[in-house]
């Protein structure tokens, strides 16, 4: 008898497990690498409630995220911010920081998710701490 219990524990986790990311992506209408990195995300397991948007500065400015880590779109996702093309697994990686505000890579680089061009450029991923510092959280080469 002691199993049942201990069976719908096990049912209730691998459920909850297998329960999809869902992130809000805040766009301009216009953006066509907006669309691609959110193909990128639902490539990688991240499901989208795309919003279109008319003033994306006021969107910035409400989730906090400073202009000098500012790109074309915010994300949003367990209330964290997530600015321009960070790749999905960066954005997956922030569930486990609970020190963070958001990430961002700032700008638009050439080959970030959404921004495939045939170039690649060198870039970073940088975090927002709660105390207000940046840190970077990952490095992507020139190739």
């Amino acid at each position: 008898m002691r199993l049942l219990p201990l069976a719908a524990l096990l049912f209730a986790s691998a459920t909850q497990a297998a329960e999809p990311v869902t992130m809000d992506v805040h766009r301009d209408a216009n953006c066509g690498c907006c669309k691609a990195w959110i193909s990128h995300l639902e490539e990688n397991g991240i499901r989208v409630n795309d919003h279109v948007e008319s003033d994306m500065s006021a969107v910035k400015q409400r989730l906090g995220v400073p202009p000098r880590l500012a790109s074309c779109h915010t994300g949003v996702i367990d209330g964290k911010f997530v600015e321009g093309h960070v790749p999905a697994r960066d954005i997956l990686a922030l569930q486990g920081r609970p020190d963070l505000l958001g990430a961002a890579v700032p700008g638009m680089p050439h080959g970030s998710p959404g921004m495939e061009t045939g170039t690649v450029h060198a870039y970073q991923v940088i975090g927002l701490g709660k105390n207000g510092q940046e840190s970077v959280l990952a490095d992507y080469p020139a190739k």
